[in-house]
């Protein structure tokens, strides 16, 4: 692999800093200028993005000329930790950072933000100087262990790089780790668009041994020291699987080349996340991996939203209904700008009727008995089981020949049963059911695939 990170003559930079605040504040701070070891995996001719997704924007700016060098659009914990009840009681602080390819003259990093109208604006700007002594030039911080050819395709700057990280894997569980890995890859590109796109896509894996076998589960009281310090219940929600440990995760990634990353965690109960840009998780030995690995890989990839809307999350209801950003969901405020109305046939409602009331009872009666599993600790083999029967009966409903594959509106989506809509009646974006990805969500994968790889 050597020889294919040599042909590219950019240098991997990266900034690390603090994103603090509440949900009425926030400010920024400097944490530190790295130079990874690695030469920068991207391809040079595409360096400006065009999908106009992401909470947060930022742009790597020439200092003399003005010249946008780069740019990406994102998302963050912090973006989502805003907005729960938390934020509305203690300010908190988050390590987060922007990665680019290195500059060889001064430069501006200018972070924007969406206003309430979905307009990006500058929120906060950092100088950057390749030639101040405090860069840190150290090569690898830390050792991740040999790097894994898990899916090669080509030289990364032609292609979408993939990086899989273990955590919760010890020394003795690298065969493990490989083997979690190489069969979720396969559920991957058993799915559109990644089956028909599989050449455009390297993936590589790396697995720093962990000290304890498995994740720490709060809600269980289970604790574990891990090198990468994923952890179920984030946001006090059971199920949700981040890291917030960002600067040891970024030295872990930094030995490899990466534009996207999926982390494994060694672990049973349901579970696992995805931010748009930052990284997905799934829990690997859940028997739900293959649905949460392709779910959660699509918030990150293409910043798809969350369709479904009867599951507890901690989020807080949005005030004012106001567009999404994100291309798969809508607030349908004309339906005449409806964002995917060309997908739409003639004649077709919006909204679009669908079994809402049926399927709503039957959530509600679902999430009730989950509660209780949850609560009473039963074995992950009873939650299976519900999921199972949730399977089965949730495709039959949303997939019957007046409503299937029918590009429309229908409203439930976003985390929120009114007001916001989804383009299919079912997608892997809404259920648990094996129907893959939605025609919008299709085409949103396709675009960011593009803007990686080389075809």
């Amino acid at each position: 692999m050597t020889h294919l990170l040599l042909a590219a003559a950019v240098l991997t930079m990266r900034v690390d800093y603090y994103h603090t605040g509440n949900a009425a504040q926030e400010h920024f701070s400097l944490d530190r200028v790295v130079v990874e070891p690695l030469a920068w995996p991207g391809d040079p001719q595409k360096t400006i993005d065009t999908t106009a997704r992401g909470k947060y924007f930022f742009e790597v700016d020439d200092e003399a000329t003005k010249k946008v060098l780069y740019s990406r659009g994102f998302a963050s914990i912090y973006g989502e930790w805003e907005t729960t009840a938390e934020a509305k009681a203690m300010n908190r602080t988050f390590s987060e950072s922007f990665r680019f390819p290195g500059v060889d003259k001064p430069a501006r990093i200018v972070l924007k933000k969406r206003d309430a109208k979905n307009v990006f604006q500058d929120i906060w700007t950092a100088r950057i100087d390749p030639a101040d002594k405090f860069i840190v030039r150290a090569g690898a911080l830390v050792s991740a262990g040999p790097l894994i050819k898990l899916h090669e395709r080509g030289d990364p700057g032609s292609k979408l790089d993939l990086l899989i990280l273990g955590d919760g894997y010890t020394s003795r569980e690298r065969g493990k780790f490989e083997r979690d890995a190489k069969r979720l890859l396969q559920t991957l590109f058993a799915t559109s668009p990644f089956k028909e796109r599989e050449n455009d896509i390297n993936v590589w894996g790396l697995v720093p041994p962990s000290t304890d076998s498995g994740i720490s589960s709060p809600s269980q009281h289970i604790y574990k020291r891990t090198a990468l310090g994923a952890s179920y219940d984030t946001f006090d929600s059971e199920r949700y699987v981040l890291t917030q440990e960002n600067r040891t995760f970024r030295d872990i990634a930094a030995n490899a080349p990466y534009e996207v990353v999926e982390i494994l965690t060694n672990s049973e109960k349901y579970g696992g996340g995805g931010i748009y840009n930052l990284y997905s998780t799934v829990a690997a030995d859940s028997l739900w991996a293959p649905y949460i690995f392709v779910h959660e890989f699509g918030h990150h990839l293409a910043g798809l939203a969350d369709e479904y809307y009867t599951s507890d999350v901690a989020y807080l209801p949005a005030v004012e209904k106001t567009e999404p950003w994100e291309p798969n969901v809508t607030a349908l405020l004309d339906p005449l700008k409806l964002k995917w109305r060309d997908l739409v046939s003639p004649g077709t409602p919006l909204p679009t009727p669908w079994p809402k009331t049926e399927f709503e009872n039957l959530q509600k009666e679902g999430q009730e008995r989950r509660r209780a599993l949850r609560a009473a600790n039963r074995p992950e083999r009873e939650m299976n089981a519900l999921f199972s029967e949730e399977l089965a009966r949730d495709t039959a409903l949303l997939n019957g020949p007046a409503i299937k594959a029918k590009v429309g509106a229908y409203e439930g989506a976003n985390y929120e049963a009114k007001g916001y809509y989804r383009p299919q009646s079912d997608c892997i974006m809404f259920t648990r059911d094996m129907v893959g990805f939605c025609a919008v969500c299709r085409r949103a994968l396709q675009e960011t695939l593009d803007l990686y790889a080389n075809r």
